[in-house]
């Protein structure tokens, strides 16, 4: 494959990329040497699941390890101690250590779905960071500015409104970059928003005598809403470990106008052909091929067989409906229930599923101090919770 057609692939859904010239240079050189360029993208382990939002990126990593190159998964435990300020108005809390090795954990068990195990080297940055004593901390700071740090949006804006920016966060980019000039990273990539952190990688590896990264920039993929971004926290997630009739319905429930932008974060299809589908079949051919990244095929159209069959039709087949049993004199309450059945995992959540309404029963929504009764809830879209009475 021609240098051109490579950049041409793999630019595709990129917001910013500084530069395409130095990328050419790159797998050029990279081309004639033999040698695989090293990529490298940081993920800090402030949460267990990844979710779509993070596909967009690791797909990308996926297409260079396709051509060839060498992929540094990037977990950044020490940095998630200080917390990334990007996007913050305030003071982000520390995070506990045991939750970081634990998210860590769930990490390298998902991101294999996506990345190739071969082409795939996953670091730390905890086994160089950890080892800077206190005059590599002052050396590090010495090539960066208050001017500098204060001309970045978040923090501009924070000083501006004489909320407290804490030293520490402005730590936070020079470990980043520094990352970068560690790994003597050829290309690395991030999420829009990350800008400023990325360009402090280059800035970094020219003050150390090496060769720039090139920096690749991907766009922000909005969740099922249709309008913030894809957050756990928000509701509006679709997990790549979720059962696939989950994420398929999840799927077939966001808007025609964002489904086209999935399908070019998401997938390598051709998006002309795509476009010349009748809506509602483009985005069950979405769902599938979605759902088909991560778990086998048969299960991607087994996933599509049971959304026809329970939604189009309107049935609820019997075998996707959970059971419970509920004695009346237990004084159980709804919240309760949802977190027995693991239809929700705590009683916040549960909580929250009925505070916004998704949780019915026939043409009734019920709140939290719902009578338990016998009969069959529906909760969201594609769950239904069947109650019987113990007495």
């Amino acid at each position: 494959m021609q240098v051109d057609d490579i950049i041409k692939k793999i630019t595709r859904g990129t917001t910013e990329i500084i530069s395409v010239e130095n990328l050419a240079k790159k797998l050029e050189k990279s081309r004639k040497t033999g040698k695989p360029l090293c990529i490298k993208a940081g993920f800090d382990p402030t949460a267990p699941d990844i979710h779509l939002g993070h596909c967009v990126l690791l797909k990308k990593l996926r297409q260079f390890q396709d051509l060839g190159h060498t992929v540094f998964f990037l977990i950044g435990d020490f940095t998630a101690q200080i917390g990334d300020p990007t996007g913050r108005d305030q003071t982000r809390p520390k995070m506990d250590r045991r939750q970081i090795v634990a998210n860590a954990k769930t990490y390298q068990t998902q991101v294999f779905k996506i990345l190739d195990g071969k082409k795939t080297k996953v670091v730390f940055n905890s086994s160089w960071l950890s080892k800077l004593n206190a005059q590599d901390i002052l050396s590090l700071s010495a090539r960066c500015s208050v001017a500098q740090m204060l001309a970045r949006a978040d923090f501009k804006k924070r000083f501006e409104q004489q909320k407290e920016i804490s030293l520490l966060e402005f730590i936070y980019p020079l470990l980043q970059g520094y990352d970068s000039v560690h790994l003597k990273a050829d290309v690395e990539l991030g999420g829009s928003d990350q800008k400023f952190n990325l360009l402090m990688g280059r800035q970094l590896q020219e003050t150390f005598g090496q060769e720039p990264q090139v920096v690749m920039m991907t766009p922000l993929l909005e969740g099922t809403d249709g309008v913030n971004k894809m957050s756990k926290s928000l509701g509006n997630y679709i997990g790549i470990q979720e059962d696939p009739k989950e994420i398929f319905g999840k799927v077939m429930s966001i808007s025609d106008a964002l489904m086209y932008r999935y399908y070019e974060l998401l997938t390598n299809l051709d998006l002309e052909e795509i476009k010349k589908l009748h809506p509602k079949e483009a985005k069950l051919r979405l769902a599938e091929e979605i759902v088909g990244q991560f778990y086998k095929k048969p299960e991607a159209k087994a996933a599509r067989e049971h959304f026809e069959r329970t939604f189009s039709q309107r049935q609820i087949p019997e075998e996707d409906i959970v059971t419970h049993r509920f004695d009346p004199k237990r004084g159980e309450q709804l919240p309760d229930i949802l977190v027995a059945a693991r239809i929700a995992s705590s009683k916040n959540e549960a909580r929250r599923l009925i505070n916004q309404g998704a949780v019915t029963c026939g043409t009734l929504k019920i709140d939290e101090h719902w009578v338990l009764q016998e009969g069959t809830l529906k909760i969201g879209k594609r769950r239904f919770l069947k109650l019987i009475s113990a007495s």
